[in-house]
């Protein structure tokens, strides 16, 4: 009976060793996971490359070598917890771009290492964006021209030094602006920006591993929650940039929002948490 071989690879940041093993299953099992591939090799590589603001992005890839590999070149997939399903798409084309030029020579190993060196240079490329894809810039110019403002809720945060330093990254990244807002139990964070940069931030406060659960071991935010999104109107201030801020008592939560334009939004959403 033939069979697939799967070899499940762990590489390193800016190390040149692999740790390798490798298992077999039966054709007919192996169907059920990877359903048009009835011979060759699939290598998954869990790994590691810096990313924007030398932060560290973790990558899964997964090379599909074909029988006669490397005549062949490789099927490539490409995916992360931190990367959007567009920038995902730009690691991947740019991979393949780098196999045709090494062609007929193995390649797998060259194009880890190739992704290690050179993902913060894909990510920082106008096409690709610093979260976001390539229609997004075009998308936020038509039909959500104009800052937006979205008012989010979380839960708790375990590990908050390193949870604040991520979002406080995270709005770099795509230009937000607006508050990360502590006051007693209460986290609120409140963004300004381009809508669509919004939504990528979303995307990545759900996908990535944020916090640590009650065992101390990573997870993603599950307890966050969109009060509020609206354009932003005349009466709201514009802020310049974003801050993390500590208060004290109610009152001066209060008066933060009522500064901003924002009463009636601290009125009918934030009061209720107290409660």
């Amino acid at each position: 009976m033939s069979s697939v071989w799967y070899l499940v690879v762990s590489s390193y940041l800016r190390a040149g060793t692999l740790f390798c093993s490798r298992k077999t299953r039966s054709t007919k099992d192996s169907a059920r996971h990877l359903a048009r591939e009835t011979d060759g090799t699939v290598c998954r590589i869990l790994t590691k490359a810096e990313g924007l603001m030398d932060a560290d992005i973790p990558l899964e890839l997964v090379f599909h070598l074909p029988v006669n590999y490397p005549s062949c070149l490789p099927g490539i997939s490409v995916s992360s917890e931190c990367l959007t399903r567009a920038q995902c798409v730009a690691v991947k084309e740019k991979l393949l771009e780098q196999a045709e030029n090494l062609s007929s020579e193995p390649m797998v190993h060259e194009l880890v290492l190739w992704i290690q060196q050179n993902l913060r240079h894909i990510l920082n490329q106008p096409e690709t964006g610093s979260g976001s894809g390539k229609c997004t810039f075009a998308a936020s110019m038509t039909a959500d021209d104009g800052l937006w403002i979205t008012l989010l809720h979380l839960d708790h945060m375990r590990a908050k030094t390193k949870y604040v330093k991520t979002v406080e990254k995270w709005a770099s990244d795509l230009r937000l602006t607006g508050r990360l807002m502590f006051m007693g139990k209460i986290i609120l964070i409140l963004l300004q920006g381009d809508r669509n940069n919004i939504k990528e931030y979303l995307i990545l406060q759900k996908t990535c591993k944020v916090d640590v659960d009650s065992s101390g071991k990573k997870c993603k935010e599950k307890m966050i929650s969109v009060l509020f999104e609206t354009k932003v109107q005349t009466e709201h201030k514009r802020f310049l940039a974003f801050e993390v801020k500590e208060y004290s008592s109610l009152d001066e939560l209060q008066k933060e929002f009522e500064t901003a334009g924002l009463k009636k939004l601290f009125s009918e959403f934030v009061l209720g948490l107290v409660k």
